[in-house]
Protein backbone atom coordinates (compact mmCIF):
# COMPACT_ATOMS: atom_id res chain seq x y z
CA UNK A 1 0.00 0.00 0.00
CA UNK A 2 1.33 3.64 -1.25
CA UNK A 3 0.32 5.56 1.88
CA UNK A 4 1.12 9.07 0.28
CA UNK A 5 -2.05 8.70 -2.19
CA UNK A 6 -4.22 5.91 0.09
CA UNK A 7 -5.15 7.55 3.32
CA UNK A 8 -8.29 9.47 3.02
CA UNK A 9 -8.09 12.57 2.00
CA UNK A 10 -10.73 13.48 5.18
CA UNK A 11 -8.14 12.08 7.48
CA UNK A 12 -5.14 13.53 5.66
CA UNK A 13 -7.31 17.28 6.34
CA UNK A 14 -8.01 16.58 9.98
CA UNK A 15 -4.62 15.85 10.27
CA UNK A 16 -2.79 18.55 9.11
CA UNK A 17 -5.72 21.50 10.81
CA UNK A 18 -4.81 19.41 14.17
CA UNK A 19 -1.06 20.09 13.80
CA UNK A 20 -1.70 23.66 12.83
CA UNK A 21 -4.42 23.91 15.46
CA UNK A 22 -1.25 25.99 17.89
CA UNK A 23 -1.15 28.43 14.56
CA UNK A 24 -5.00 29.10 14.96
CA UNK A 25 -5.90 32.81 16.11
CA UNK A 26 -8.05 34.69 18.46
CA UNK A 27 -11.21 35.44 16.87
CA UNK A 28 -10.46 38.85 15.64
CA UNK A 29 -10.59 39.84 11.52
CA UNK A 30 -7.69 41.33 9.92
CA UNK A 31 -4.13 40.64 8.61
CA UNK A 32 -2.09 38.32 11.75
CA UNK A 33 1.72 37.94 11.08
CA UNK A 34 2.83 34.24 12.24
CA UNK A 35 6.51 35.00 11.11
CA UNK A 36 8.77 36.01 8.29
CA UNK A 37 6.89 35.04 5.01
CA UNK A 38 3.90 33.79 6.97
CA UNK A 39 0.64 35.33 8.56
CA UNK A 40 -2.47 34.67 8.82
CA UNK A 41 -5.96 36.62 6.96
CA UNK A 42 -9.21 36.05 9.36
CA UNK A 43 -12.89 37.66 7.97
CA UNK A 44 -15.88 37.87 10.03
CA UNK A 45 -18.35 38.44 7.77
CA UNK A 46 -18.74 36.90 4.06
CA UNK A 47 -16.50 39.00 1.85
CA UNK A 48 -16.08 39.19 -1.79
CA UNK A 49 -13.13 40.42 -3.11
CA UNK A 50 -12.91 41.24 -7.16
CA UNK A 51 -9.78 41.48 -8.95
CA UNK A 52 -6.94 40.90 -6.40
CA UNK A 53 -3.76 40.96 -7.08
CA UNK A 54 -1.39 39.24 -4.57
CA UNK A 55 2.50 40.64 -4.87
CA UNK A 56 3.85 37.18 -4.54
CA UNK A 57 2.42 34.26 -5.25
CA UNK A 58 1.25 32.19 -2.01
CA UNK A 59 0.91 28.74 -0.30
CA UNK A 60 -2.21 28.64 1.24
CA UNK A 61 -4.46 26.31 4.00
CA UNK A 62 -7.36 27.14 4.99
CA UNK A 63 -7.66 26.64 9.07
CA UNK A 64 -11.35 27.80 9.35
CA UNK A 65 -14.57 28.62 6.79
CA UNK A 66 -14.88 28.05 3.01
CA UNK A 67 -13.24 29.58 0.31
CA UNK A 68 -13.72 30.13 -3.90
CA UNK A 69 -11.43 31.27 -6.24
CA UNK A 70 -12.08 32.23 -10.29
CA UNK A 71 -9.18 33.06 -12.34
CA UNK A 72 -11.26 33.86 -15.37
CA UNK A 73 -13.41 30.53 -16.51
CA UNK A 74 -11.55 28.49 -13.59
CA UNK A 75 -12.61 27.95 -10.47
CA UNK A 76 -12.23 26.02 -7.30
CA UNK A 77 -13.85 25.69 -3.96
CA UNK A 78 -12.11 24.87 -0.56
CA UNK A 79 -13.23 23.97 3.30
CA UNK A 80 -10.32 23.46 6.08
CA UNK A 81 -7.45 21.37 5.48
CA UNK A 82 -7.12 22.33 1.97
CA UNK A 83 -4.01 23.27 0.86
CA UNK A 84 -4.05 26.04 -2.20
CA UNK A 85 -1.36 28.07 -4.16
CA UNK A 86 -2.41 31.37 -5.99
CA UNK A 87 -0.29 33.08 -8.13
CA UNK A 88 1.53 37.01 -7.85
CA UNK A 89 0.05 39.98 -9.85
CA UNK A 90 -2.61 38.16 -11.45
CA UNK A 91 -6.30 39.60 -10.87
CA UNK A 92 -8.69 36.95 -8.68
CA UNK A 93 -11.76 36.69 -7.77
CA UNK A 94 -12.25 35.91 -3.96
CA UNK A 95 -15.23 34.78 -1.99
CA UNK A 96 -14.22 33.96 2.11
CA UNK A 97 -17.23 32.13 3.84
CA UNK A 98 -16.79 32.45 7.66
CA UNK A 99 -17.71 28.67 9.15
CA UNK A 100 -20.83 28.20 10.65
CA UNK A 101 -19.85 26.76 13.98
CA UNK A 102 -16.83 29.57 14.78
CA UNK A 103 -18.19 32.53 12.64
CA UNK A 104 -14.72 33.38 11.50
CA UNK A 105 -12.81 32.24 8.03
CA UNK A 106 -9.09 31.85 8.62
CA UNK A 107 -6.47 30.98 5.93
CA UNK A 108 -2.75 30.27 6.65
CA UNK A 109 -0.33 31.48 4.36
CA UNK A 110 3.17 31.60 3.07
CA UNK A 111 4.19 34.04 1.26
CA UNK A 112 6.86 33.14 -1.58
CA UNK A 113 8.56 36.18 -2.87
CA UNK A 114 11.84 34.37 -4.43
CA UNK A 115 12.92 30.59 -4.07
CA UNK A 116 15.12 29.58 -1.30
CA UNK A 117 18.74 27.92 -2.10
CA UNK A 118 18.41 24.43 -3.34
CA UNK A 119 15.04 25.25 -5.32
CA UNK A 120 15.25 25.42 -8.36
CA UNK A 121 12.70 27.12 -10.98
CA UNK A 122 10.90 24.96 -13.59
CA UNK A 123 11.65 25.31 -17.31
CA UNK A 124 9.27 27.04 -19.23
CA UNK A 125 6.12 26.03 -19.65
CA UNK A 126 6.67 25.77 -23.98
CA UNK A 127 9.28 23.79 -22.76
CA UNK A 128 7.10 21.01 -21.32
CA UNK A 129 4.68 20.62 -23.66
CA UNK A 130 0.99 22.11 -24.25
CA UNK A 131 -0.97 20.02 -20.90
CA UNK A 132 1.51 21.74 -18.76
CA UNK A 133 1.30 25.30 -20.36
CA UNK A 134 -2.28 24.94 -20.77
CA UNK A 135 -2.87 23.83 -16.83
CA UNK A 136 -4.89 26.19 -14.65
CA UNK A 137 -5.62 25.00 -11.12
CA UNK A 138 -4.85 25.70 -7.46
CA UNK A 139 -5.55 22.82 -5.38
CA UNK A 140 -2.79 20.63 -3.68
CA UNK A 141 -3.17 17.18 -3.29
CA UNK A 142 -2.04 16.21 0.73
CA UNK A 143 0.41 13.38 1.11
CA UNK A 144 2.04 12.70 4.50
CA UNK A 145 5.26 14.11 3.43
CA UNK A 146 3.66 17.30 2.74
CA UNK A 147 1.40 17.76 5.92
CA UNK A 148 4.90 16.96 8.04
CA UNK A 149 6.79 19.46 6.08
CA UNK A 150 4.04 22.31 6.16
CA UNK A 151 3.55 21.37 9.70
CA UNK A 152 7.44 21.67 10.51
CA UNK A 153 7.77 24.80 8.17
CA UNK A 154 4.65 26.94 10.25
CA UNK A 155 5.60 26.17 13.98
CA UNK A 156 9.03 26.70 12.76
CA UNK A 157 8.86 30.19 11.38
CA UNK A 158 6.20 30.88 14.36
CA UNK A 159 8.81 30.29 17.12
CA UNK A 160 11.38 33.04 15.83
CA UNK A 161 14.82 32.55 16.60
CA UNK A 162 17.02 29.95 15.64
CA UNK A 163 13.37 27.80 15.35
CA UNK A 164 12.32 30.13 12.59
CA UNK A 165 15.85 29.31 10.50
CA UNK A 166 14.49 25.83 10.86
CA UNK A 167 11.31 26.62 9.38
CA UNK A 168 12.56 28.49 5.98
CA UNK A 169 14.43 25.28 5.65
CA UNK A 170 11.24 23.45 5.84
CA UNK A 171 9.56 25.54 3.62
CA UNK A 172 12.14 24.81 0.82
CA UNK A 173 11.18 21.26 1.98
CA UNK A 174 7.38 22.08 1.03
CA UNK A 175 8.83 23.74 -2.20
CA UNK A 176 10.61 20.67 -3.24
CA UNK A 177 7.59 18.42 -2.53
CA UNK A 178 5.35 20.45 -4.79
CA UNK A 179 7.74 21.22 -7.13
CA UNK A 180 6.08 18.25 -9.87
CA UNK A 181 2.47 19.52 -9.09
CA UNK A 182 0.64 21.40 -11.84
CA UNK A 183 -0.91 23.38 -9.26
CA UNK A 184 2.68 24.98 -7.89
CA UNK A 185 3.61 26.36 -10.90
CA UNK A 186 3.35 29.65 -10.04
CA UNK A 187 5.78 29.15 -7.19
CA UNK A 188 8.67 28.35 -9.56
CA UNK A 189 7.54 30.52 -12.67
CA UNK A 190 10.46 32.48 -14.49
CA UNK A 191 8.50 32.73 -18.12
CA UNK A 192 7.36 36.03 -18.90
CA UNK A 193 5.00 34.80 -21.67
CA UNK A 194 3.48 32.35 -18.62
CA UNK A 195 2.83 35.51 -16.82
CA UNK A 196 0.98 37.18 -19.50
CA UNK A 197 -0.88 34.38 -20.45
CA UNK A 198 -2.16 34.26 -16.86
CA UNK A 199 -3.31 37.72 -16.60
CA UNK A 200 -5.38 37.67 -20.13
CA UNK A 201 -6.43 34.27 -19.36
CA UNK A 202 -8.39 36.30 -16.21
CA UNK A 203 -10.26 37.98 -18.56
CA UNK A 204 -10.17 36.95 -22.10
CA UNK A 205 -12.87 38.43 -23.64
CA UNK A 206 -10.92 42.12 -22.20
CA UNK A 207 -9.06 44.42 -24.21
CA UNK A 208 -6.20 43.67 -23.77
CA UNK A 209 -3.06 45.25 -25.12
CA UNK A 210 0.87 45.09 -24.94
CA UNK A 211 0.60 48.99 -23.02
CA UNK A 212 -2.02 47.50 -20.23
CA UNK A 213 -0.69 44.04 -19.84
CA UNK A 214 3.13 46.10 -19.07
CA UNK A 215 1.36 48.23 -16.68
CA UNK A 216 0.16 45.66 -14.73
CA UNK A 217 3.57 43.68 -14.56
CA UNK A 218 5.34 46.82 -13.70
CA UNK A 219 7.48 46.70 -16.94
CA UNK A 220 7.50 49.34 -20.04
CA UNK A 221 5.63 48.39 -22.96
CA UNK A 222 8.88 48.30 -25.09
CA UNK A 223 10.61 45.64 -22.33
CA UNK A 224 7.81 43.90 -22.43
CA UNK A 225 7.48 43.27 -25.83
CA UNK A 226 11.13 42.77 -26.53
CA UNK A 227 11.39 40.35 -24.02
CA UNK A 228 8.24 38.24 -25.15
CA UNK A 229 9.89 38.37 -28.76
CA UNK A 230 13.25 37.26 -27.51
CA UNK A 231 11.69 34.28 -25.47
CA UNK A 232 10.15 32.89 -28.95
CA UNK A 233 6.36 33.99 -27.76
CA UNK A 234 5.51 37.54 -29.28
CA UNK A 235 2.64 39.36 -27.53
CA UNK A 236 0.21 39.04 -30.39
CA UNK A 237 0.81 35.25 -30.15
CA UNK A 238 0.52 34.62 -26.34
CA UNK A 239 -2.96 36.94 -27.00
CA UNK A 240 -3.96 34.73 -29.11
CA UNK A 241 -3.49 31.73 -27.40
CA UNK A 242 -4.95 32.65 -24.30
CA UNK A 243 -8.02 33.99 -26.07
CA UNK A 244 -8.46 30.20 -28.24
CA UNK A 245 -7.95 28.28 -24.75
CA UNK A 246 -10.80 30.49 -23.76
CA UNK A 247 -13.22 29.31 -26.41
CA UNK A 248 -11.92 26.08 -26.66
CA UNK A 249 -12.82 26.18 -23.01
CA UNK A 250 -16.34 27.61 -23.78
CA UNK A 251 -17.16 25.59 -26.05
CA UNK A 252 -16.42 22.24 -24.03
CA UNK A 253 -18.78 23.76 -21.03
CA UNK A 254 -21.29 23.58 -23.94
CA UNK A 255 -21.44 27.17 -25.39
CA UNK A 256 -22.56 28.28 -28.83
CA UNK A 257 -19.59 29.16 -31.35
CA UNK A 258 -20.79 32.80 -31.23
CA UNK A 259 -20.52 32.48 -27.32
CA UNK A 260 -17.63 30.99 -27.36
CA UNK A 261 -16.34 33.28 -29.59
CA UNK A 262 -17.32 36.52 -27.64
CA UNK A 263 -16.29 34.84 -24.49
CA UNK A 264 -12.45 34.38 -26.23
CA UNK A 265 -12.66 38.50 -26.93
CA UNK A 266 -13.39 37.85 -30.70
CA UNK A 267 -16.00 40.19 -32.61
CA UNK A 268 -16.22 38.25 -35.52
CA UNK A 269 -17.74 34.53 -34.89
CA UNK A 270 -16.04 33.68 -38.49
CA UNK A 271 -12.31 35.19 -37.50
CA UNK A 272 -12.87 32.77 -34.52
CA UNK A 273 -13.08 29.94 -36.33
CA UNK A 274 -10.63 30.35 -39.28
CA UNK A 275 -8.14 31.09 -36.08
CA UNK A 276 -9.61 28.21 -33.79
CA UNK A 277 -9.01 25.74 -37.22
CA UNK A 278 -5.71 27.08 -37.58
CA UNK A 279 -4.26 25.89 -33.86
CA UNK A 280 -6.71 23.09 -33.19
CA UNK A 281 -7.45 21.37 -36.71
CA UNK A 282 -11.31 21.36 -36.34
CA UNK A 283 -13.80 24.43 -36.51
CA UNK A 284 -15.61 25.04 -33.67
CA UNK A 285 -18.27 22.58 -34.01
CA UNK A 286 -15.58 19.72 -34.38
CA UNK A 287 -15.34 19.93 -38.77
CA UNK A 288 -12.25 18.93 -40.01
Amino acid sequence: MNIQTDLPRDHMRRQLLERLRPLIKPREAGHHRVGEQLFSYCCLDRERLAAVQLPHPIIGVLLRGYKEVWLGDIYESFHPGDVFVLPGRVPLDVVNVPGEAAGIYESLLFSVPVLPDGVPPLPSARDQGNDQADAREFSIALTPDLIEALSHAATGIADGGAGAAIGKLRLAEVLLLLRPMAAARPLFRTDLAEEVALLIGSAPSEDWTVERVARHLGLGPSTLRRRLTAAGRPFRTVLRDERLRAGRSALAAGASSLAAAEAAGYTSRSHFSRRYRETFGTTPGGRV
